[in-house]
Parts: structure tokens; C-alpha cells; sequence
């Protein structure tokens, strides 16, 4: 795993995360308890803040950045992932708000000022364009992604299964690594 500061800032890290060796996670960036982060993610902190909450996971070749503050936008666009949500393998999140128990699919391209409600799910492929606001419960595919339908009880389940399942995973990364290092 690399930490890297810039300027003034450095990331800090929740109890019980498991960051992978090949992870970069650069400046103003906060994760929660129980998080997980990849091989290969890139979490950039670095002209603005973000934050990850409990119990998400930040998959394989993920990047997640965001845009400076300025004049006409003095809080710029931070990214914010609430809690216990999986992002899919090679995802782009980029300056948006991501609510509770959401399933960010693989590939998917999320911009700034974008905000996602709790409980959604974005399918594999799809691309949120700029300022778009998702609503809670319900399946967004495509290119724009639009809304397809409400999720079912079954789907809704599995957004906290999914990221249950990912602390499981760490967990189980977390004692074989403790395992190696008192072998």
C-alpha cells in the first residue's frame, strides 16, 4: 500500500481497512471502518477532499478524484461515497456524492457534481453525466445513464450483501496477512 501527503494533507484510514499493496491513496482522503480498497485503485486527494464510508469497497483498477476549488465553485467537487457501497472493478468516480448500500457497476463512469441516492444500482458500462441526480431504489443503465426501473426486494438485499461480503473478504486478507508477519 502507498500513503502519499500532498501539501498538507495525508490520507487517513478507519479501523480494520485493507488496502492492497498496489493501491495508491494520495492527500485529503478519509476512509471509514471496515473499508476496503484493491488492486491497483487510485484514490486522489489531492485539490479536493474525499471521503469513504464504512464498510465500502473500492475494487480493482478503480479511480477515484475530484475537481479544485475556485471562484466561480469554492468547495470544487469532493467525492463522497457513503456506507456500504461496492464499487466495481475499473469504475471512474470523479467529484460526485454516492448515497448508502449502492452498487457502483463495473466500468462505470461517474462525473462531477453527480448525486446518487441510497440504494442504487448502476449497471456495468453505464456513464452518469455531469450534475445528474440518481434516484433511490432504482436500476440506471446506459449511455447517459437513465432510469430503468425500481429494484427488487431481492436486488435491494444484495446491495448490502455485496459489501457485507467484501468485508468478509478482507477480513479474511487481514488475518492472513497478521498470520504471515508472527509466522
Amino acid at each position: 500500500m502507498q500513503l502519499s501527503a500532498y501539501l498538507n494533507t495525508f490520507p487517513v484510514l478507519g479501523e480494520f481497512n485493507f488496502v492492497h499493496d498496489s493501491a495508491r491513496i494520495i492527500g485529503d482522503v478519509r476512509t471509514g471502518r471496515d473499508c476496503s480498497i484493491w488492486c491497483n485503485a487510485v484514490i486522489r486527494g489531492d485539490v479536493n477532499r474525499i471521503e469513504i464510508g464504512d464498510c465500502s469497497n473500492i475494487q480493482d483498477f478503480v479511480m477515484c478524484h475530484v475537481s479544485h476549488r475556485r471562484e466561480a465553485k469554492p468547495e470544487g467537487s469532493p467525492l463522497i461515497i457513503g456506507q456500504h457501497v461496492t464499487v466495481g472493478h475499473s469504475a471512474i468516480l470523479h467529484g460526485c456524492a454516492i448515497g448508502n448500500e449502492c452498487l457502483i457497476g463495473m466500468g462505470v463512469i461517474v462525473m462531477d457534481d453527480v448525486v446518487v441516492g441510497d440504494r442504487v444500482m448502476i449497471g456495468a458500462g453505464s456513464l452518469v453525466p455531469p450534475g445528474k441526480e440518481l434516484e433511490s431504489g432504482h436500476l440506471y443503465v446506459g449511455r447517459p445513464a437513465s432510469k430503468v426501473r425500481a429494484l427488487t426486494s431481492e436486488e435491494l438485499s444484495f446491495l448490502r450483501y455485496s459489501a457485507e461480503h467484501y468485508v468478509r473478504v478482507k477480513n479474511n486478507y487481514l488475518l492472513q496477512d497478521n498470520e504471515v508477519e508472527s509466522g
